[in-house]
């Protein structure tokens, strides 16, 4: 399929720029097999839910990943951390221009900023690309977080298109995230409030967590014409071998496995069919109830993929032409997502990171 085939118009009003005034009171699109629509609202996500089911979240927790640096001229230099190279307090970042050299963060923190040509792994033609990187200068690695909590803001992505302030740090954040190292929010589970997870329980759902940090394979934009050849930017995950087995479990007795978010089931799904490198443990899900299944993905999952493991996904309403349209465009058809979509413009849903949320079952 060509990247193209994912694009569609959408008003720039419908992008959300800050969230509902309650997480759960978002508009709920439910798209069901057979392509029919029901128009919800987030809470009523319970009545879809049964009992002997799993509701499986991503509790990575959001860092202040980006920092407004002043260059020696005093300029401004916007950067957004987005890889810990674990090399001397290096990042790989992400910013505007062709700045090179030492900036100021905050009350005297110090910074290099450079550009480097690295290999492209966006397809698999051998080419070259240019990375930028940041090296704190005068601070220790431990310290690094500090100054980021310090000095840093949330992450929001470019298309919000407003300064993050301090509401935003509790917002774009999900009330169960609990583990730090994401660079941008795993945003279907914004909607969740701790009285309707209670409400899910209750039901006799099972209710679980894997963390999966969120990095630039999430949200990079694809250059390559087909699908085929794009590459995805390796993300890190866990998995407790505990829930490993559970979701076993839970699919042989015929309960459902919903994913909260694309990024909960990439994870699932790497670890269903394989496609994931192991960091500290082995390929075995088995491996001791209190052992962790702790690896990188970068698989890419687009229409004529078989999932192994995911029934149902939460999730939001996506960008043209991204990586997670294209997600969910294979867990339903890539038709009836298309007119889900449509459909929901027309009603004024509210779409991207704060906006609205799908229900596909």
């Amino acid at each position: 399929m060509r990247t193209a085939d994912f694009d569609f118009h959408l008003p720039n009003d419908l992008i959300a720029l800050r969230p509902s005034e309650k997480r759960d009171n978002s508009k709920l699109l439910v798209l069901h097999r057979d392509g029919s629509i029901e128009h919800r609202r987030f809470f009523d996500i319970v009545e879809y839910l049964k009992e002997g089911d799993m509701l499986i979240l991503n509790n990575t927790k959001v860092f202040p990943a980006r920092i407004i640096a002043t260059k020696p001229s005093g300029g401004k230099i916007d950067v957004l951390l987005i890889k810990d190279t674990n090399e001397d307090s290096t990042w790989e970042i992400m910013c505007r221009g062709r700045f090179n050299g030492v900036v100021t963060i905050g009350d005297g923190v110090r910074a290099e900023v450079w550009t480097e040509e690295v290999k492209s792994q966006e397809s698999r033609v051998r080419s070259q690309e240019t990375k930028k990187f940041l090296r704190f200068l005068n601070i220790k690695p431990l310290d690094v977080q500090d100054v980021l909590w310090q000095y840093g803001c949330m992450p929001l992505p470019p298309y919000i298109n407003r300064i993050p302030d301090d509401a935003d740090k509790q917002r774009y954040q999900t009330v169960y995230a609990e583990h730090q190292g994401s660079i941008a929010a795993p945003t279907a589970g914004l909607h969740f409030t701790e009285e309707l997870l209670n409400k899910i329980k209750d039901k006799g759902v099972s209710v679980e967590a894997l963390t999966l940090h969120v990095g630039t394979g999430t949200f990079r934009p694809i250059k390559a014409e087909y699908l085929e050849d794009h590459k995805m930017d390796s993300e890190y995950f866990e998995i407790k071998s505990s829930l490993a087995n559970k979701m076993q479990e839970t699919k042989e007795s015929g309960g459902r496995l919903i994913a909260v978010g694309t990024t909960a089931t990439r994870a699932i799904e790497a670890m269903f069919s394989g496609q994931w490198s192991a960091v500290s443990s082995e390929k075995n899900i088995a491996n001791g109830l209190n052992s962790s299944l702790k690896g990188c993905t970068d698989i890419f999952i687009y229409p004529g993929y078989k999932f192994n493991a995911v029934d149902s996904l939460i999730t939001n309403f996506h960008l043209p032409r991204s990586t997670p349209l294209m997600l969910v465009s294979a867990l339903s058809d890539f038709k009836k997502i298309l007119h889900a979509y449509k459909e929901a413009i027309a009603m004024g849903y509210r779409f991207f990171s704060y906006g609205d949320a799908m229900l596909i079952l």
